[in-house]
């Protein structure tokens, strides 16, 4: 027997998550198991618990439900037909509602392979805002001309999004809640406060304006995008799809990014070209401590499950 997270009715993270013994999973054709070494949260894990709809929109029709997506670990089994991965090598990616467990079965075309100076926390963190984030930055063909509007910028997307921002040449203005202001200072992008008034700080550190708004928060950092004289076309968001179709704001993200592009920001990652802070660390069992803690918000990176 394995362990694995999982829900069997919907309802809050707190309520519904629990630790269960299932049976061990073995590698079939075309695929590798996976000993999980460590496991990212994001907050579609919670919404998918918690509400049938978003569950149905991720073709999660049947409970009880695994959770989570995102993981790294060792290849401990290999299936027919895979000659493409072997036993002992370090990989991640995602598994949707399958990733919090002791082990994961994943078709081999859709593993990364983890280099040497990435841990496991943050391989295991990265499958969807790492493609997020690169997919929002690489829509907008940033250059040097470019100031930029970060919203939720300390947050697991935005903290990357910022980096990869910077790296194109723009100049980078990034919303936060205050303890995370000197942290993004320290990465080369100017904070801002949340909160009413928002415009007119950014006007104020920005007065040469804006350019793009690249948004992680929701419809009212859309707003003040639209505000700031940002053409709808250069303002993309991840958090307000239906605010965003009513102004013309694209939605580009969303995980969108592709293997190749996953593995690159990797090795910026391990290289330390990239900074991918990790705020917390919690064991298998603890996993709805770990949710409450990622739903309280403010975070500074992301939030893993380990399983030794």
């Amino acid at each position: 027997m394995s362990r694995a997270v999982m829900f069997r009715s919907f309802g809050a993270a707190s309520d519904v998550l629990e630790v269960v013994e299932v049976p061990e999973p073995h590698a079939g054709a075309g695929q590798v198991r996976v000993r999980v070494k460590a496991a990212g949260l994001n907050p579609v894990d919670w919404k998918i618990a918690l509400y049938p709809q978003v569950a149905t929109a991720y073709r999660i029709t049947e409970l009880p439900s695994g959770n989570g997506n995102d993981f790294s670990g060792v290849i401990d089994e290999v299936g027919e037909g895979v000659g493409s991965w072997k036993v002992g090598d370090e990989v991640y990616g995602g598994r949707r509602c399958y990733a919090q467990a002791d082990y994961v079965l994943a078709d081999a075309a859709i593993l990364v392979p983890k280099p040497a100076g990435l841990s496991w926390e943050q391989a295991g963190a990265l499958d969807i805002v790492g493609r997020t984030a690169w997919a929002e930055v690489a829509s907008q063909n940033l250059t040097a001309a470019d100031t930029v509007l970060v919203t939720a910028a300390a947050g697991g997307v935005g903290v990357l999004a910022v980096q990869l921002a910077k790296r194109a040449g723009a100049t980078v203005i990034g919303t936060a809640s205050p303890e995370n202001h000197d942290y993004l200072r320290s990465l080369g992008v100017i904070p801002v406060a949340y909160g009413d008034g928002l415009v007119e700080r950014i006007r104020a550190v920005a007065p040469q304006g804006v350019t793009v708004v690249l948004d992680n928060h929701g419809a009212a950092s859309i707003q003040a995008g639209l505000d700031l004289g940002v053409d709808p076309s250069r303002i993309n968001t991840i958090a307000d799809r239906p605010f965003a179709a009513q102004h013309g704001v694209a939605t580009v993200g969303g995980g969108a990014a592709s293997r190749e592009e996953l593995a690159a920001l990797g090795l910026l990652i391990a290289a330390g070209a990239v900074e991918f802070p990790i705020e917390a660390r919690y064991p298998l069992e603890q996993v709805r401590e770990a949710y409450a803690l990622l739903q309280a918000g403010h975070l500074r990176g992301k939030i893993v499950l380990v399983t030794e």
